[in-house]
């Protein structure tokens, strides 16, 4: 399993990964340790472990956040299907309709020309 170096906070630590994941945690901890640094320059040194806390507070803050923006898309997009099906069925109805008029349209054509007909027949 492939190992890391990475800096929180000034302090260095080892950790292990997954194989190809390697730049993926750095990215991470490079994220976390800026939410770190942000803090400490916010709220001044308060001890190492009460910053790491706050941080990681802040990181779940802010998944949190996205989750719950996850959720109202999901449902947006949701919503947007069943009107996207609605219109489908409407369309497919409208569209029936229309080629049952259109029928209903042709007999009533091909009647008046068979009378038509008849009557240039009948005329000559």
């Amino acid at each position: 399993m492939p190992e890391v170096n990475v800096e929180i906070n000034g302090r260095k630590y080892r950790m292990a990964c997954e194989e190809g994941q390697q730049g993926h945690l750095i990215a991470l901890a490079e994220r976390f340790n800026a939410q770190v640094e942000g803090l400490k320059g916010a709220v001044g040194e308060i001890g190492d472990n009460r910053l790491t806390v706050m941080a990681g507070i802040a990181v779940l803050d802010e998944l949190t956040e996205a989750n719950r923006k996850i959720a109202t898309l999901e449902a947006e997009i949701e919503t947007l299907t069943q009107a996207g099906h609605q219109i489908a069925d409407e369309l497919e109805a409208t569209e029936k309709a229309f080629a049952g008029k259109l029928d209903e349209a042709s007999k009533v054509i091909e009647s008046i020309a068979g009378v038509l007909d008849e009557t240039a027949t009948l005329q000559a």
